[in-house]
């Protein structure tokens, strides 16, 4: 396999970070232009209308556990770790954080965000395992 197939799965998380940000600052400006809230109120986050809150706590999420993701991606990169596996890993996680971005974006059903959550950071677990095994060369 080729070793850079592990870049598409960035490129999609990447791309979600984007998303959430095109949704964010058009939630902001409806608010301000519907008069739900003041321009001043993005200052400090606590007085940021829960129109927009949600989004920018997802928004927060977006640079938590992916941190691991774009670490591990680029580690196995560099150690020739790519194969069938750890790209469908790594598409899985992408796919769960399109999930719970979803979720956390409509509904903010707090059941299915969990779950979304809980799945993309045990799939990330297994890479990391993974990829220890295949730096003792286990795997």
């Amino acid at each position: 396999m080729n070793q850079t197939a592990i870049f598409w799965p960035m490129l999609a998380q990447v791309l979600l970070i984007y998303i959430v940000y095109c949704v964010l600052g058009r939630r902001r400006y409806f608010a301000v232009k519907s008069g739900e809230a003041k321009v001043g109120q993005y200052k400090i986050r606590s007085t940021e209308p829960a129109s927009s809150a949600t989004v920018a706590a997802n928004l927060v999420n977006q640079f938590e556990l992916p941190v691991l993701f774009y670490v591990l991606c680029l580690t196995l990169h560099a150690t020739n770790g790519v194969n069938y596996l750890t790209v469908a890993l790594m598409w899985i996680f992408v796919a769960t954080r399109y999930v719970h971005a979803w979720v956390h974006l409509t509904s903010n059903d707090l059941r299915g965000r969990s779950r979304s959550f809980f799945v993309g950071a045990v799939v990330l677990l297994a890479a990391w395992v993974w990829l220890a095994l295949h730096l003792l060369g286990v795997v």
